[in-house]
């Protein structure tokens, strides 16, 4: 499949995911999920809570894409024309019913709408054949919209039943969640520094490809499509098992994520999809509350096939920072060192941020890593021994 797609295509959208990783903090899997939908040509959704960089990660995908770019915010309120362009007067008045879509949704390549679950009934059908079909129905005719890719952002799923078609065309469900306790003195570090940014006028981000580009990297991917017999018995035993425990995936989506599976293996360098791969089937989930048991299903095949395959060629794994983690826990030693038992509030407090970074030390055998999660237990002893509970 990597010989199908162009290799400058591949290291295009390689270092599109490389430059929003390294922009954003612990985004690299969102960053991996979103040029391999690119890539497939399929449609992918942030869903988390507010302030969780769905709407900056994606805009800033958008913007290394190098594509006419549409973007709106949906509400309950949003009329047709505000998405499709408005009524064209002048051809109404010949009795022909068309809109003007010029810099609209329709003639978009590369589109964002974020709060799409916000759509009414009055756009939803001309929004759904667009997903779907990549076609518009204008002036009587259908035609073919140039759009490569749609992404979704949106604060919860849909509840409305009539909504459920829209939520359908969105193959990846990626949730965006706050970071982990670890991550916030460079959580502050890094919002501060890209704050200083914009005052001082620094330049935009500039694309590291372009519409042709893309679009021909789509074209290859899906002529040279592959599923061999091994993957599709692996990826037929997950699919079961996720029915089995009462999640809805249909035969329409198991066969459109062949497309999904195939761009992943074109971006790890791999001639097909492997069970590697099959990871993608962790964010297939209809609600947030099926994420876990997704996971359990998925990561143990996965993992095992890994530790049969080291030499295999897998999407560069987010590592944790050693360094980062380690001036967390010089904070807390630093905090117990000057004495005196802490109050609850405060102790449940450092209890979490310990807790969070020994469970990203868990499973890393870097020496580094070892050393530091030996202090982390150690400090656990000690954050309940200066708090009034040890005296229970």
């Amino acid at each position: 499949m990597a010989e199908a797609v162009a290799k400058a295509s591949i290291d295009a959208l390689n270092a599109v995911a490389d430059t929003i990783a390294d922009t954003f903090l612990d985004k690299d899997e969102i960053a991996r999920l979103l040029v391999i939908s690119a890539l497939a040509g399929e449609n992918l959704i942030l869903i988390g809570p507010p302030g969780t960089a769905k709407s900056a990660v994606i805009r800033t995908m958008t913007k290394l894409l190098g594509c006419n770019y549409f973007e709106y915010l949906l509400t309950r309120f949003t009329e047709p024309n505000e998405l499709f362009g408005p009524v064209d007067i002048v051809a109404f008045r010949e009795g022909s019913y068309k809109r003007r879509i010029e810099g609209m949704l329709p003639q978009a390549e590369v589109a964002f709408l974020d709060e799409v679950f916000k759509a009414n009934s009055a756009i939803l059908n001309s929004m759904l054949t667009l997903l779907n079909e990549r076609v518009y129905a204008h002036g009587g005719t259908k035609i073919e919209v140039p759009l490569l890719c749609l992404f979704g952002a949106s604060n919860e799923v849909p509840e409305d039943e009539d909504l459920g078609a829209l939520y359908d065309r969105f193959l990846l469900r990626v949730y965006s969640d706050n970071l982990e306790s670890h991550h916030f003195t460079e959580l502050l570090n890094v919002g501060t520094r890209i704050e200083r940014s914009k005052t001082q006028g620094r330049s935009a981000t500039k694309p590291l490809l372009d519409a042709p580009t893309l679009r021909a990297a789509q074209r290859a991917l899906q002529a040279n499509m592959k599923v061999s017999p091994r993957f599709a018995d692996a990826y037929k035993s997950i699919v079961f098992q996720i029915r089995n425990e009462g999640l809805s995936f249909s035969d329409r989506r198991a066969v459109k994520m062949v497309k999904l599976f195939n761009a992943s293996a074109a971006l790890r360098g791999a001639s097909e999809p492997e069970v590697a791969d099959l990871a993608l089937l962790r964010h297939v989930w209809n609600s947030p509350g099926q994420r876990q048991l997704l996971a359990d299903l998925v990561d143990p095949v996965v993992d095992a096939w890994l530790v049969e395959h080291p030499q295999a060629k897998t999407f560069r794994r987010a590592e944790v920072t050693i360094d980062a983690l380690g001036k967390e826990i010089a904070l807390v030693e630093e905090m117990l060192a000057t004495g005196g038992p802490l109050t609850d509030t405060q102790m449940f407090s450092q209890l979490k941020n310990v807790n969070d970074v020994r469970s990203a030390l868990i499973g890393d055998d870097r020496p580094a890593a070892k050393e530091l999660l030996s202090r982390v237990d150690a400090l656990l002893e000690g954050l309940f021994a200066s708090s009034h509970l040890s005296d229970i």
